[in-house]
């Protein structure tokens, strides 16, 4: 059974930025991100709760302190 749904303009052009190629659908492409999102080891997934936790802790460094750190 099909059904609509509405969504942002802004949601409408993400999906459509992500379309592999021009024929592809909508549904195809929240598809490919549901797997995507699957497709996740329980290792990936326990590095980035470990991650989550050290950017609201502030354990972080900006793109250019680690240019200036590698001396880029």
């Amino acid at each position: 059974m099909a059904t609509t749904i509405q969504i942002s303009e802004d949601l409408q052009q993400e999906l459509a930025n992500r379309k592999m190629f021009t024929k592809e659908t909508y549904e195809e492409v929240i598809w490919d991100l549901i797997e995507d999102t699957k497709e996740l080891s329980a290792e990936t997934l326990k590095n980035i709760e470990i991650a989550k936790k050290q950017i609201k802790e502030g354990k972080t460094h900006s793109h250019e302190e680690i240019k200036k750190k590698l001396g880029l």
